[in-house]
């Protein structure tokens, strides 16, 4: 609790203040991107549904990699709340994410992603909120969200433990963007954005009774996730290998600088 003799608190309190307001708008112009997208898609191309999901898909895999470039520096642009549990978790004894800031970073995910929902609505002269009535259920589809969730876990974190983490926000757009076609559920991965577009009767909505198994589906995926980042980089390792390839590679550039 922050009180006016501790300064320090103060500082912290800031922080986390202008961390969670990134993570609003972020995810508020994520969820924008994926439902507007769709929006824009069913109208441009009425009659054929794979160039629909092809723009959803290109627009939102952009999105996602300039929001990341933008919000990054102030939060880590998690925009997700399975990222925000597993920094917590994975990073606990490392720098991640406190423990105790997760519950402010969900909520405002899930804060932005709706009032996202309702911007796009709004762009496109729809009613605010229409509650989507597009039923996402079944085996595959979940599975589909298990693998998706465990693929979007694996390339931030095995990125950011190797020290590639600048290649994060290419690499995240890339991933999500293809995903939108060899999962069948279009790869949400996301319960932040599942809940968003359950408020969206449109292109890129799912009805409320769907989200529930979206959303354990995809803390199921984070769980895996989690076990294989720690095993195939454990963070001491990560450290260690990363220094000495950085190490290793500083003769090859004296090298090649010299050459002729």
């Amino acid at each position: 609790m922050l009180t006016a003799i501790d300064p320090l608190c103060k500082v912290c309190g800031m922080t986390l203040w202008r961390k969670a307001l990134a993570e609003l708008l972020g995810t508020a112009l994520l969820v924008l991107v994926v439902v507007g997208s769709g929006i824009a898609a069913s109208q441009l191309s009425p009659d054929d549904v794979g160039l629909q999901l092809l723009q959803n898909a290109a627009a939102t895999a952009v999105g996602l990699y300039v929001l990341i470039l933008v919000f990054g520096p102030v939060s880590g642009a998690h925009f997700n709340p399975v990222v925000s549990l597993a920094d917590a978790l994975l990073g606990r004894h490392s720098g991640g994410l406190p423990l105790r800031h997760v519950p402010v970073y969900v909520l405002s995910q899930v804060v932005g992603g709706i009032g996202g929902t309702v911007l796009a609505h709004a762009i496109f002269t729809l009613p605010a909120v229409t509650f989507s009535t597009r039923e996402r259920t079944g085996g595959g589809l979940w599975l589909s969200e298990v693998v998706a969730t465990v693929g979007l876990l694996l390339v931030i974190f095995c990125l950011a433990r190797s020290g590639q983490a600048r290649s994060t926000p290419a690499a995240v757009g890339a991933y999500i963007g293809g995903a939108y076609f060899f999962t069948s559920s279009t790869s949400f991965a996301n319960p932040a954005v599942t809940v968003a577009r359950a408020f969206s009767d449109t292109f890129a909505g799912i009805a409320p009774a769907s989200v529930p198994g979206f959303v354990l589906a995809q803390v199921i995926g984070m769980c895996f996730a989690m076990g294989l980042v720690a095993t195939l980089y454990p963070r001491e390792v990560a450290v260690r290998d990363a220094e000495a390839q950085a190490q290793a590679l500083v003769p090859e550039l004296r090298v090649s600088r010299s050459a002729p």
